[in-house]
């Protein structure tokens, strides 16, 4: 790589962007290849490039022509024509190969252009454009230039000078305003924001006929929230309104993506907002906006989903949620706070109620008895909780003998008695119907701010994602539960048979997410090992769970799922773990800064793969279970959970407000350790 040039380095780049067979890597990594590539020209077909036995130490890029690949087995050899262009890798595998030239068709050299374009400003590179070779279109392709990278400052100010009239958060053929309203946290705090915004309004009222009061500027749908309340675009918005480089599309944008309290200089910006006439009023001439009392600089959460209709359960950070807080000897304290409230903030709260002198500290206890102190400046510790995981207060001499709460260890028997009751359609049913709720009040940010993690965005909260992923946890571990504590044989090999129907409800309602978490559930070493029941399933049983497994093939980065979520119309819930996955892995193999320049390109590809929260949700869910118009914060009496067979109340458990509050209250034993012990006095 150090013999090659500058230039060398570029041409090899720019052959490498009409590539297909890398057109899915970024393009940092397609920098580094280029370092690394090799070309190799074969005018005569015949010719072998390499053998069996051969070790292969390079992978091959076919470019023009095609090739063959000869399996020499047990059985025979078989021949595979591989057209260009595709990616291989030429490796010692368990099946010798040859690799033979069987079409020769060299490379045409094409047209060299200037693909990327470097704005400088005293010298330095501020912002990198490179033409978008895979735009819609041909005329995208001719002249539409996509942000590589850049300062945030001029990456804003690219975003508002180009800014169509008609520009939408979902338009597929210009994502530039959805990418940065997504991801601009992760390089550009609200403050620095407010400040490169402040730069883009004029100091005083603008002039001129277009601005007259008598003719307010166009404005979005619908009423205009204020300044104060809205922090993100709202899911489905249409057009920003405004202009496209006038002064309006500025506030427009400004509108959806700050709020005034607690960073300075957003209200100055309100007062420059409020000088457009009808700018923020709904269309009232000459009136200025209210501002609500001020909030901190990074609660989010009440904003963009905050008017959805979609969104009655959602946790927003001002939401107060009761906190449960253990102490030493498992007595309970209930206190009433905000979810985004710090741990300094909690232990104030309880500072009344927990009497005495001595320090005392927040700290986080799992079933196992594993113990994690937590810092006075963490925020939305509660929501954050995993499953079977709580809270305690306690003080320092405590915190040794401190022990998991009896409720912790899950439940001493199953409920496999009022399972019997319920049809496997119905609980799939209820499921869907519940994470339909849990999965829609998600917002797309959570994912993104939850992959970068607390350590750069402690001011922020995940409540609404991470909720859903307890429940996901929850589910998979409720699932090997109850089967671990039926004692009986026949009654478990008949509540297996149970789950495998679930499971196929859940596929066919396009729950995955479930769906998976039953799956993982049977597939547990504590389930997978009862043999006796096993065998006890029909045959026809036993084929569907095959067929339904092969979902859960890994092999090529989850192909097969991937391909049949892309055959699915929406509604659908993913599978929430795996976007979780590949958002990771976008974080972690990508720098987010560049030569002192955000890498806009991952920006790109993170806020890509949050857009299928979008997609997912394009259509509204009709409500499976006959609970169409229950509120999602009733709260089910506690004694409702669990009716034994024997009592008179065991005919209402087929209800759906029972079934619902059975499914609202599941208990399960976390501990793998304890699962499998429970295994082995099975079986």
């Amino acid at each position: 790589p150090g013999q090659r040039t500058e230039d060398e380095l570029e041409l090899i780049f720019e052959e490498l962007l009409h590539i297909k067979a890398v057109a899915h890597l970024s393009n940092s990594v397609k920098r580094e290849l280029a370092s690394v590539l090799m070309f190799e020209s074969h005018q005569r077909a015949g010719t072998v490039l390499f053998s069996q036995g051969d070790k292969g130490t390079s992978w091959y890029i076919i470019w023009k022509g095609s090739v063959n690949v000869v399996t020499h087995g047990k059985v025979g050899m078989s021949h595979t024509p591989h057209p260009a262009p595709q990616l291989r890798l030429a490796g010692s595998f368990p099946i010798p190969k040859a690799l033979r030239v069987s079409r020769a068709s060299p490379p045409t050299p094409q047209d060299v252009e200037a693909n990327t374009v470097r704005l400088k400003e005293h010298g330095k590179v501020v912002l990198v454009l490179q033409k978008d070779l895979q735009g819609p279109g041909p005329s995208a392709r001719s002249s539409r230039y996509s942000v590589m990278a850049g300062t945030p400052e001029k990456i804003l100010e690219h975003l508002l000078e180009f800014m169509r009239l008609d520009a939408t958060l979902d338009d597929p053929g210009d994502t530039l305003l959805g990418d940065f309203l997504l991801t601009y946290t992760v390089f550009m705090p609200s403050s620095q924001l407010c400040r490169a915004l402040l730069h883009q309004y004029p100091s005083g009222p603008p002039t001129g006929g277009d601005w007259a009061p008598a003719t307010p500027p166009p404005h979005p749908r619908g009423p205009v929230t204020p300044p104060g309340t809205s922090v993100l675009p709202r899911e489905g918005d249409g057009a920003l309104g405004g202009g496209g480089k006038g002064g309006g599309s500025h506030w427009s944008l400004s509108l959806r993506v700050f709020e005034t309290g607690g960073v300075p200089g957003c209200h100055e910006l309100g007062d420059r907002v409020g000088l457009i006439p009808g700018g923020v009023t709904g269309g009232v001439p000459g009136a200025h906006p209210t501002f609500p009392q001020a909030r901190s600089a990074g609660s989010w959460f009440g904003s963009a989903e905050e008017a959805a209709p979609d969104s009655g359960c959602a946790l927003r950070a001002l939401d107060k949620v009761p906190y449960e807080i253990y102490r030493a000897d498992h007595s309970c304290l209930v206190t009433v706070l905000p979810v985004a409230a710090s741990v300094r903030e909690v232990l104030r709260a309880l500072a009344p109620r927990l009497g005495g002198g001595e320090e005392h500290v927040l700290v986080k206890v799992n079933s196992s008895g594993d113990k994690v102190g937590l810092p006075p400046d963490a925020v939305g510790v509660f929501t954050a909780l995993g499953l079977n995981e709580r809270l305690f207060a306690v003080s320092l001499e405590e915190l040794s003998s401190l022990t998991p709460h009896p409720e912790q260890l899950g439940p001493p028997v199953g409920s496999s008695d009022t399972l019997e009751l319920i049809s496997s359609k119905d609980l799939a049913s209820h499921l869907t119907d519940h994470d339909w709720n849990l999965f829609r009040s998600i917002h797309q940010v959570e994912m993104i701010h939850y992959i970068v993690g607390p350590q750069r965005l402690q001011e922020v909260t995940t409540a609404n994602l991470e909720r859903a992923l307890r429940r996901f946890n929850e589910l998979q571990f409720w699932v090997v539960t109850e089967l671990c504590l039926c004692p009986d044989l026949a009654r478990r090999a008949r509540l297996l048979r149970k789950f495998v129907k679930v499971a196929a409800h859940l596929k066919e309602q396009k729950n995955l997410n479930s769906f998976f978490a039953v799956m993982f559930g049977m597939s547990n070493t504590a389930v997978s090992r009862l043999a006796q029941t096993w065998e006890r399933l029909p045959h026809k049983i036993r084929k569907l769970h095959s067929a339904l497994e092969r979902m859960l093939d890994p092999s090529w980065n989850h192909r097969v799922y991937r391909l049949a979520v892309a055959k699915m119309s929406p509604p659908i819930i993913p599978f929430v773990p795996l976007l979780l996955k590949d958002m990771t892995f976008i974080h972690e193999g990508n720098r987010t800064w560049a030569e002192n320049l955000i890498n806009f390109e991952k920006m790109h590809m993170m806020a890509k793969t949050v857009r299928v929260l979008q997609r997912c949700r394009g259509h509204a869910h009709p409500p499976l279970s006959p609970l169409r118009n229950r509120s999602p914060h009733r709260q089910e009496d506690p004694k409702a959970v669990r009716i034994s067979t024997c009592s008179e109340q065991s005919l209402s458990v087929r209800s759906p407000v029972s079934t619902w509050a059975y499914l609202q209250h599941l208990r399960a034993i976390d501990s793998q350790k304890e699962l499998l012990r429970l295994s082995r006095d099975l079986e």
